[in-house]
């Protein structure tokens, strides 16, 4: 009883000497932070950090440091980037022990965070994107989209750069892929990328290609096979197929001569009435 007790202390005393896991789910709609906590541990606070556009350095978010909520208002952040454009971060602490940063994402898009949109295709996924934002008007070709992919469930390792829509080939038919985009400025990230989007890659109409197959497979049989065929029976079994036709019993001569009624009895010539005639002048 005394071992369990003691090996119950020293789990507890691992477990309090371990970092808090990361929170999950972080994402930003309009201007309000939030998170999932990955426990239910108690004692758990969460720090959120930010970074302007074109700088290295993570700044505490005054207002939201060391709290025991899982959300924050982080609108203040807007005005501290002379564009609005920030990347944001969370961390779970506990006892002085801090868990890895999860970096957030936007729900939407809006003039820091690019709104696009799939179409699956199989073999391919187009990500519709636009031109014309306002990055793009103040950077021209300088500001990119960073189209970021891969497998569900696997890390967003891929990526491709461009000003517009991007068309992804070669992917796995059948199979699920996620996209999540962020702006770019000489390869350097500007602001919130888009939170996760997955789709399914559908399959080419393998059936529909074999069912032509089969229906020309049939078809050529009918031509090549059935009609040799038809043709002899035709030509040379002509007699016997009218043998074949021809009804089971004879048909009386009389079939179709409508029988005299009995009531009816034919005139007798003695019983005719005539005139006899005595000469002919001819004028």
């Amino acid at each position: 009883m005394f071992f369990i007790a003691l090996c119950f202390q020293f789990v507890v005393l691992v477990l309090s000497e371990a970092p808090p896991t990361p929170p999950q789910n972080v994402h930003v709609n309009k201007w309000q932070l939030t998170w999932t906590p990955a426990t239910e541990e108690r004692n758990i606070t969460y720090t959120v950090q930010y970074s302007s556009f074109d700088s290295d350095e993570w700044i505490n978010v005054t207002a939201c440091v060391q709290i025991p909520s899982n959300s924050c208002d982080v609108a203040v952040t807007k005005a501290t980037d002379e564009q609005g454009c920030v990347m944001l971060r969370v961390r779970a602490e506990r006892h002085g022990l801090n868990s890895a940063q999860v970096e957030a994402c936007s729900t939407h898009g809006d003039s820091c965070t690019p709104e696009f949109s799939l179409t699956p295709q199989p073999g391919s996924l187009t990500v519709h994107l636009s031109r014309n934002h306002s990055l793009a008007q103040e950077y021209q070709d300088h500001a990119k989209h960073r189209v970021f992919y891969g497998k569900e469930g696997e890390p967003l390792e891929h990526y491709e750069d461009n000003v517009s829509s991007v068309s992804l080939r070669g992917l796995q038919e059948g199979q699920r892929y996620c996209t999540k985009v962020q702006y770019i400025h000489f390869s350097e990230p500007v602001g919130l990328p888009s939170c996760t989007r997955c789709v399914l890659v559908p399959e080419s109409k393998k059936d529909s290609k074999q069912a032509e197959i089969v229906v020309s497979a049939v078809v050529v049989l009918v031509v090549v096979v059935l009609t040799p065929v038809l043709a002899y029976v035709l030509l040379f079994q002509r007699g016997r197929i009218k043998r074949w036709l021809q009804p089971p019993c004879k048909i009386p001569r009389d079939f179709l001569l409508e029988p005299i009624p009995e009531q009816c009895h034919p005139i007798s010539p003695t019983e005719e009435h005539y005139d006899i005639i005595s000469s002919v002048t001819v004028g």
